[in-house]
Protein backbone atom coordinates (compact mmCIF):
# COMPACT_ATOMS: atom_id res chain seq x y z
CA UNK A 1 0.00 0.00 0.00
CA UNK A 2 1.73 3.34 -0.93
CA UNK A 3 1.67 5.51 2.09
CA UNK A 4 0.16 9.20 1.14
CA UNK A 5 2.08 12.05 0.67
CA UNK A 6 1.71 15.08 3.14
CA UNK A 7 0.09 18.12 1.49
CA UNK A 8 2.15 20.11 3.62
CA UNK A 9 6.10 20.67 2.80
CA UNK A 10 7.99 19.48 5.98
CA UNK A 11 9.31 22.65 6.21
CA UNK A 12 6.07 24.15 6.22
CA UNK A 13 5.40 22.39 9.95
CA UNK A 14 8.02 23.05 11.68
CA UNK A 15 7.24 24.35 15.17
CA UNK A 16 8.63 27.46 16.74
CA UNK A 17 8.44 26.24 19.94
CA UNK A 18 10.87 23.58 19.46
CA UNK A 19 13.45 26.45 18.76
CA UNK A 20 12.44 26.62 14.89
CA UNK A 21 11.26 29.53 13.18
CA UNK A 22 8.55 29.33 11.11
CA UNK A 23 9.11 30.16 7.46
CA UNK A 24 8.40 34.09 6.95
CA UNK A 25 9.65 36.41 4.30
CA UNK A 26 13.26 35.48 2.90
CA UNK A 27 13.46 32.94 5.21
CA UNK A 28 13.09 29.03 4.18
CA UNK A 29 13.81 26.75 6.38
CA UNK A 30 15.01 24.10 3.45
CA UNK A 31 17.84 26.70 2.37
CA UNK A 32 19.82 27.17 5.98
CA UNK A 33 23.93 26.96 5.37
CA UNK A 34 26.49 27.50 8.38
CA UNK A 35 28.17 30.94 8.10
CA UNK A 36 30.26 30.97 11.26
CA UNK A 37 30.11 34.92 12.66
CA UNK A 38 30.12 36.49 8.86
CA UNK A 39 27.38 39.39 8.56
CA UNK A 40 26.69 41.70 5.42
CA UNK A 41 24.02 44.72 4.92
CA UNK A 42 23.72 47.06 2.17
CA UNK A 43 21.01 49.39 0.68
CA UNK A 44 20.57 48.05 -2.25
CA UNK A 45 20.31 52.07 -4.16
CA UNK A 46 23.49 53.00 -2.32
CA UNK A 47 22.21 55.15 -0.58
CA UNK A 48 24.30 56.14 2.61
CA UNK A 49 22.93 56.56 5.78
CA UNK A 50 24.07 56.12 9.80
CA UNK A 51 20.90 53.73 10.02
CA UNK A 52 22.86 50.87 7.97
CA UNK A 53 25.84 51.32 10.88
CA UNK A 54 23.07 50.43 13.57
CA UNK A 55 21.78 47.50 11.58
CA UNK A 56 25.41 46.47 11.22
CA UNK A 57 26.01 46.91 15.05
CA UNK A 58 22.51 45.00 15.69
CA UNK A 59 23.87 42.29 13.07
CA UNK A 60 27.33 42.08 14.77
CA UNK A 61 26.27 42.48 18.40
CA UNK A 62 24.40 39.54 18.14
CA UNK A 63 27.28 36.93 16.71
CA UNK A 64 29.10 36.62 20.32
CA UNK A 65 28.24 32.94 20.51
CA UNK A 66 30.26 32.43 16.89
CA UNK A 67 33.40 34.03 17.73
CA UNK A 68 36.18 32.46 20.19
CA UNK A 69 37.65 33.83 23.25
CA UNK A 70 40.49 33.04 26.08
CA UNK A 71 39.91 32.20 29.70
CA UNK A 72 39.58 36.21 29.81
CA UNK A 73 35.62 36.39 28.26
CA UNK A 74 35.97 39.64 27.30
CA UNK A 75 39.30 39.10 25.15
CA UNK A 76 37.89 37.66 21.88
CA UNK A 77 39.06 36.12 19.48
CA UNK A 78 39.21 39.19 16.76
CA UNK A 79 35.85 41.13 15.67
CA UNK A 80 35.45 44.12 13.03
CA UNK A 81 33.46 46.22 10.23
CA UNK A 82 34.11 47.50 6.55
CA UNK A 83 32.16 49.95 5.17
CA UNK A 84 32.76 52.33 2.86
CA UNK A 85 34.63 55.57 3.44
CA UNK A 86 32.29 58.02 5.31
CA UNK A 87 33.07 60.94 3.00
CA UNK A 88 30.69 63.37 5.28
CA UNK A 89 32.11 61.99 8.58
CA UNK A 90 35.68 62.51 7.81
CA UNK A 91 34.81 66.15 6.09
CA UNK A 92 33.39 66.65 9.27
CA UNK A 93 36.25 65.79 11.67
CA UNK A 94 38.81 67.52 9.07
CA UNK A 95 37.81 70.53 9.67
CA UNK A 96 37.57 70.48 13.51
CA UNK A 97 41.13 69.11 13.09
CA UNK A 98 42.23 71.96 11.12
CA UNK A 99 43.08 70.28 7.53
CA UNK A 100 40.84 70.11 4.64
CA UNK A 101 40.29 66.99 2.36
CA UNK A 102 39.99 66.67 -1.32
CA UNK A 103 36.63 65.76 -3.21
CA UNK A 104 35.01 62.63 -2.28
CA UNK A 105 37.57 59.33 -4.15
CA UNK A 106 40.48 61.86 -4.35
CA UNK A 107 41.82 60.72 -0.86
CA UNK A 108 41.93 57.53 0.73
CA UNK A 109 41.97 56.83 4.33
CA UNK A 110 43.23 53.99 6.40
CA UNK A 111 43.38 52.95 9.81
CA UNK A 112 47.25 51.86 10.48
CA UNK A 113 48.52 49.89 13.35
CA UNK A 114 51.62 50.86 14.73
CA UNK A 115 53.95 50.71 17.88
CA UNK A 116 53.24 51.70 21.54
CA UNK A 117 56.58 52.86 21.86
CA UNK A 118 56.64 56.72 20.93
CA UNK A 119 60.00 56.26 19.32
CA UNK A 120 59.51 53.26 17.01
CA UNK A 121 56.26 54.79 16.03
CA UNK A 122 57.32 58.34 15.09
CA UNK A 123 60.29 56.03 12.90
CA UNK A 124 57.17 54.45 11.42
CA UNK A 125 55.09 57.45 10.73
CA UNK A 126 57.66 58.77 8.93
CA UNK A 127 59.24 55.92 6.96
CA UNK A 128 55.24 55.35 5.87
CA UNK A 129 55.79 59.64 4.53
CA UNK A 130 58.50 58.88 2.78
CA UNK A 131 57.10 56.09 1.01
CA UNK A 132 53.86 58.21 -0.02
CA UNK A 133 56.01 60.27 -1.29
CA UNK A 134 58.20 58.19 -3.44
CA UNK A 135 55.20 57.22 -5.35
CA UNK A 136 53.91 60.35 -6.43
CA UNK A 137 51.22 60.49 -3.29
CA UNK A 138 50.71 63.29 -0.75
CA UNK A 139 50.22 62.45 2.84
CA UNK A 140 47.36 65.24 4.17
CA UNK A 141 47.52 63.99 8.11
CA UNK A 142 47.50 61.87 10.63
CA UNK A 143 44.54 61.14 13.30
CA UNK A 144 44.76 59.67 16.42
CA UNK A 145 41.82 57.13 16.19
CA UNK A 146 39.55 57.61 19.40
CA UNK A 147 39.25 54.32 21.54
CA UNK A 148 37.33 53.38 24.85
CA UNK A 149 39.01 50.34 26.03
CA UNK A 150 37.24 50.95 29.83
CA UNK A 151 33.66 51.61 28.22
CA UNK A 152 33.84 48.61 25.78
CA UNK A 153 35.53 46.39 28.63
CA UNK A 154 38.49 45.11 26.94
CA UNK A 155 40.23 42.14 28.70
CA UNK A 156 43.83 42.22 29.75
CA UNK A 157 45.59 40.26 27.16
CA UNK A 158 43.44 41.98 24.62
CA UNK A 159 44.77 45.76 26.25
CA UNK A 160 48.36 43.98 26.32
CA UNK A 161 48.68 43.34 22.92
CA UNK A 162 47.04 46.88 21.74
CA UNK A 163 48.93 48.36 19.22
CA UNK A 164 48.75 52.48 18.49
CA UNK A 165 45.82 53.00 15.75
CA UNK A 166 45.94 56.27 13.77
CA UNK A 167 44.51 57.48 10.57
CA UNK A 168 46.50 58.38 7.86
CA UNK A 169 45.06 60.75 5.23
CA UNK A 170 46.67 60.22 1.83
CA UNK A 171 45.73 62.72 -1.24
CA UNK A 172 45.75 61.50 -4.49
CA UNK A 173 47.87 62.88 -7.84
CA UNK A 174 46.08 60.43 -10.26
CA UNK A 175 44.17 60.82 -12.83
CA UNK A 176 42.06 57.94 -12.38
CA UNK A 177 40.62 56.25 -9.12
CA UNK A 178 41.77 52.84 -10.62
CA UNK A 179 45.86 54.06 -10.77
CA UNK A 180 45.09 55.69 -7.43
CA UNK A 181 44.01 52.39 -6.08
CA UNK A 182 47.00 50.66 -7.58
CA UNK A 183 49.61 53.78 -6.07
CA UNK A 184 48.15 52.76 -2.82
CA UNK A 185 48.26 49.27 -3.19
CA UNK A 186 52.25 49.30 -4.02
CA UNK A 187 52.73 51.95 -1.39
CA UNK A 188 51.15 49.73 1.36
CA UNK A 189 52.82 46.81 0.72
CA UNK A 190 55.82 48.81 0.26
CA UNK A 191 56.18 50.10 3.50
CA UNK A 192 54.56 47.12 5.47
CA UNK A 193 56.86 44.80 4.42
CA UNK A 194 59.98 47.55 4.85
CA UNK A 195 58.66 47.95 8.74
CA UNK A 196 57.80 44.75 9.28
CA UNK A 197 61.49 43.50 8.52
CA UNK A 198 63.10 45.99 9.86
CA UNK A 199 65.76 44.33 12.90
CA UNK A 200 65.90 47.23 14.71
CA UNK A 201 62.47 47.78 16.17
CA UNK A 202 61.53 45.79 18.87
CA UNK A 203 57.34 46.13 18.20
CA UNK A 204 57.81 45.55 13.87
CA UNK A 205 55.13 43.32 14.19
CA UNK A 206 53.08 45.68 15.57
CA UNK A 207 52.83 47.55 11.87
CA UNK A 208 49.61 46.76 10.16
CA UNK A 209 47.67 48.63 7.61
CA UNK A 210 43.71 47.43 7.97
CA UNK A 211 42.83 49.74 4.67
CA UNK A 212 44.60 52.09 2.61
CA UNK A 213 41.97 53.34 0.34
CA UNK A 214 39.44 55.69 -1.38
CA UNK A 215 36.65 53.20 -1.06
CA UNK A 216 36.38 51.39 1.91
CA UNK A 217 38.19 51.52 5.65
CA UNK A 218 38.08 48.34 8.06
CA UNK A 219 37.64 48.71 12.00
CA UNK A 220 38.64 45.98 13.58
CA UNK A 221 40.92 44.48 16.70
CA UNK A 222 41.45 41.08 19.36
CA UNK A 223 37.41 41.88 20.36
CA UNK A 224 34.32 40.26 20.72
CA UNK A 225 31.62 41.42 18.40
CA UNK A 226 29.88 43.22 20.70
CA UNK A 227 32.80 45.39 21.88
CA UNK A 228 33.70 46.67 18.20
CA UNK A 229 31.42 49.69 18.55
CA UNK A 230 31.81 50.46 22.01
CA UNK A 231 35.52 50.59 21.84
CA UNK A 232 35.50 52.54 18.25
CA UNK A 233 33.06 55.95 19.16
CA UNK A 234 33.31 56.84 15.50
CA UNK A 235 30.97 54.25 14.67
CA UNK A 236 28.75 55.72 17.07
CA UNK A 237 28.56 58.89 15.24
CA UNK A 238 25.41 60.15 13.35
CA UNK A 239 27.87 61.19 10.90
CA UNK A 240 29.29 58.02 9.88
CA UNK A 241 26.91 56.95 7.17
CA UNK A 242 27.46 54.23 4.82
CA UNK A 243 25.97 52.06 1.73
CA UNK A 244 27.55 48.67 2.67
CA UNK A 245 28.57 47.03 6.00
CA UNK A 246 30.35 43.50 6.64
CA UNK A 247 31.11 42.14 9.80
CA UNK A 248 33.02 39.21 11.10
CA UNK A 249 33.55 37.37 14.69
CA UNK A 250 36.47 35.49 14.88
CA UNK A 251 37.10 31.99 16.14
CA UNK A 252 40.87 31.28 15.77
CA UNK A 253 41.14 27.67 15.16
CA UNK A 254 44.74 27.29 13.75
CA UNK A 255 46.43 30.51 14.38
CA UNK A 256 46.96 32.37 17.71
CA UNK A 257 44.39 35.78 18.21
CA UNK A 258 45.95 38.83 17.55
CA UNK A 259 44.99 42.59 16.57
CA UNK A 260 45.96 42.46 12.80
CA UNK A 261 44.36 38.65 12.51
CA UNK A 262 40.82 40.26 13.46
CA UNK A 263 38.50 40.38 10.27
CA UNK A 264 37.36 41.64 7.74
CA UNK A 265 40.29 41.79 5.40
CA UNK A 266 40.74 44.50 3.10
CA UNK A 267 38.73 42.56 0.33
CA UNK A 268 36.57 39.42 2.22
CA UNK A 269 35.64 37.77 5.40
CA UNK A 270 36.21 34.02 5.70
CA UNK A 271 35.45 31.25 7.62
CA UNK A 272 39.03 29.72 6.79
CA UNK A 273 40.01 26.03 7.23
CA UNK A 274 41.28 25.86 4.27
CA UNK A 275 43.14 22.56 4.05
CA UNK A 276 45.16 22.99 1.33
CA UNK A 277 47.15 26.04 2.75
CA UNK A 278 50.76 25.27 2.35
CA UNK A 279 50.43 23.92 -0.92
CA UNK A 280 48.59 27.17 -2.34
CA UNK A 281 50.77 29.27 -0.60
CA UNK A 282 53.95 27.76 -2.03
CA UNK A 283 52.63 27.50 -5.50
CA UNK A 284 51.82 31.32 -5.23
CA UNK A 285 55.50 32.18 -4.31
CA UNK A 286 56.58 30.27 -7.16
CA UNK A 287 54.59 32.29 -9.71
CA UNK A 288 56.09 35.24 -8.13
CA UNK A 289 59.10 34.90 -10.77
CA UNK A 290 57.13 34.59 -13.50
CA UNK A 291 54.98 37.80 -12.68
CA UNK A 292 54.37 40.65 -15.46
CA UNK A 293 52.27 43.51 -15.60
CA UNK A 294 52.07 46.41 -18.16
CA UNK A 295 50.04 48.06 -15.12
CA UNK A 296 52.85 47.85 -12.54
CA UNK A 297 55.91 47.80 -14.28
CA UNK A 298 59.00 47.45 -12.62
CA UNK A 299 56.86 48.00 -9.52
CA UNK A 300 55.55 44.42 -9.31
CA UNK A 301 57.65 43.28 -8.04
CA UNK A 302 56.80 45.72 -5.00
CA UNK A 303 54.02 43.60 -4.37
CA UNK A 304 56.00 40.73 -3.12
CA UNK A 305 55.68 38.83 -1.60
CA UNK A 306 51.94 38.58 -2.17
CA UNK A 307 50.97 36.82 0.54
CA UNK A 308 52.05 38.63 3.59
CA UNK A 309 54.10 36.80 6.75
CA UNK A 310 51.95 35.92 9.76
CA UNK A 311 48.59 35.82 7.64
CA UNK A 312 45.92 33.74 8.73
CA UNK A 313 44.88 31.22 5.96
CA UNK A 314 41.54 33.53 5.39
CA UNK A 315 44.07 36.68 5.35
CA UNK A 316 46.18 34.62 2.88
CA UNK A 317 43.57 33.94 0.89
CA UNK A 318 42.60 38.09 0.55
CA UNK A 319 46.24 38.65 -0.36
CA UNK A 320 45.87 36.74 -3.27
CA UNK A 321 42.27 37.98 -4.16
CA UNK A 322 43.74 41.15 -4.17
CA UNK A 323 46.75 40.80 -6.22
Amino acid sequence: MLEKKSETPTHKRLDSRRGYPNDVGLYSSDQERESCGVGFVANIRGEASHQLMQDAYHLNSRMDHRGGCGFEENTGDGAGILTAIPHEFFKSISTELGFELPAKGRYAVGNIFLPTDFGERSFCKESIEKVVGQYGQEVIAWRKVPTESTAANIGPAALDAMPEIEQLFVGSNEMSSKKFERALYIIRKSFTAELRQNTKLNQCDLVYACTLSSKTIVYKGMLTPSQVFPFYPDLNDPRYATHLAMVHSRFSTNTFPSWDRAQPNRYISHNGEINTLRGNKNQMAAREGNVYSDLFGKNVKKLFPIIEPDCSDSGSLDNVLEF
